[in-house]
């Protein structure tokens, strides 16, 4: 706002600065000319109105500093007919300014729709659960891209999914929606995670062309346990309530989702320990591949003392922000983080 109001009010300092230096230099130096700055300044924060304006005020100022300076009336006319000039272009260029903000208005509106179809909010609670969520894109000013997350509630308990897609863009964004609208129905139908697996790599088969592929860890929460299923994806990081930590790599490794073709063993689930007061952290590939400005990735087992906090939230807010100050800029890629925290109370 205070940045809008800066621009607003250029014009005119810039037009009063170039009348006093005018009077004060005499008619040695003219600086009459330089008020076309005034609308082609006006252009760049008004409408077609506010800039035509600035432009007639331009004139009236350029009539009585011409006189004032000596200029013959072939100069003042060339000046009138320069700030003419400038004032009719800044009119074009507001109008198509205005237009174009017009249309990225309507765009970041149908963008928060689509947030909220694909990417919902994800549950606070579950059962003896306390979740957490961090989702950082790595396009400016948008809010969703190729990371996608899901946690749902089922008769047989909780079950999730955390993947990333290949690729950016809005391609990105349609496989996105493909998986979750695929797991959202599968983890209510199937019995376990080999079917909601199964279900997901048919409906990407049918969806995906060419070497497309999303990597992805599914995980369903069972009473002092949790089963994974991991398809090409990052490990998720175990932090155990004694301050011991365990990455849970899948005990074979198996591709992503959309490469069942290359023939490779279908993956099976593993369970690990997972009890009160552990946690269980969930990330994408755009977490610990970030890179700080000598070219270091993010040390995330490092920093697993930030996720102390009482409010599951908080401690991963703070890790997000440990993320972005170890890049020290927007991160160059989707990073999204889930956090799991086993806690009764």
């Amino acid at each position: 706002m205070r940045a809008q109001t800066i621009l607003r009010s250029l014009p005119f300092a810039v037009m009063a600065t170039v009348a006093l230096l005018d009077l004060l230099a005499g008619p040695a130096v003219v600086f009459v000319p330089l008020l076309t700055l005034g609308p082609a300044f006006a252009s760049m924060s008004g409408g077609v109105r506010y800039t035509t304006a600035v432009g007639v005020i331009a004139v009236a100022v350029c009539l009585p500093l011409g006189a004032h300076g000596g200029l013959g009336r072939q100069q003042t006319l060339i000046v009138l007919g320069t700030i003419g000039g400038v004032t009719a272009a800044g009119m074009l260029a507001s109008r198509l300014r205005v237009r174009r903000e017009r249309e990225l208005a309507s765009v970041r509106q149908v963008a928060e729709v689509a947030q909220r179809v694909l990417l919902r909010p994800v549950p606070r609670r579950a059962g003896d659960l306390r979740i957490a969520l961090s989702y950082t894109s790595a396009v400016a000013d948008a809010q969703i891209g190729g990371d996608l997350y899901e946690v749902v509630t089922t008769p047989g308990g909780v079950r999730l999914l955390v993947g990333d897609v290949q690729g950016k863009g809005l391609d990105a964004v349609e496989t996105a929606a493909w998986v979750l609208g695929a797991f959202r129905e599968a983890a209510y139908d199937e019995a376990g995670l080999s079917g909601v697996g199964e279900r997901l790599e048919t409906s990407l088969g049918r969806h995906l062309g060419g070497e497309k592929f999303v990597t992805a860890v599914l995980a369903e929460v069972h009473d002092k346990e949790i089963s994974l299923l991991n398809y090409g994806h990052p490990a998720p990081l175990l932090l155990y309530g004694d301050g011991g930590t365990y990455l849970a790599e899948p005990q074979e490794v198996a591709p992503p989702l959309g490469l069942a073709d290359l023939g490779t063993r279908v993956p099976e689930p593993y369970r690990i320990a997972f009890g009160e007061g552990d946690q269980i952290l969930f990330y994408t590939d755009g977490v610990i591949e970030a890179r700080d400005g000598r070219g270091r990735f993010y040390p995330l087992e490092e920093r697993t003392h930030l996720l102390a906090a009482a409010d599951p939230q908080v401690a991963l807010d703070a890790l997000r922000a440990d993320l972005l100050a170890h890049v020290g800029g927007p991160l160059p890629d989707d990073a999204a983080m889930l956090l799991l925290r086993r806690q009764r109370t």
